[in-house]
């Protein structure tokens, strides 16, 4: 009976010597949560917004890479859809969505070379 009092002391104690303990899990988590923001979610919007700016900046003429990893030049627009200009001879034109473009390439993209 001794021990079973003695045990049940030390718990009392233990409660009683961690004032604000329930504080301690609510920071973490709201540190968990800033963190994944600032880590995950805020680049994620960034990334997304450049793309979108760089979609609706596509111009005739521009020379783009598509997510497939087909160079080609805009020769038609439209809201939705781009028609690429693959090659000269012989002729070849695709028509893709505009989501499909992955990003507007330079002459270094290309190593230099001229399309």
């Amino acid at each position: 009976m001794l021990i079973g009092v003695a045990f049940a002391q030390e718990a009392g104690d233990a409660a009683q010597q961690a004032p604000g303990g329930g504080l301690s899990p609510i920071f973490f988590i709201v540190l968990f949560i800033a963190i994944f923001y600032f880590f995950l979610i805020r680049p994620q919007q960034k990334r997304e917004k450049e793309r979108r700016e760089m979609l609706n900046a596509l111009s005739k003429g521009d020379e783009v890479v598509t997510n497939g990893g087909i160079f080609g030049k805009i020769v038609g627009l439209d809201d939705k859809t781009v028609v690429l200009r693959v090659s000269e001879e012989p002729l070849v034109k695709l028509e893709l969505v505009r989501g499909a473009i992955s990003k507007v390439v330079t002459s270094e993209d290309r190593g230099g070379e001229q399309a």
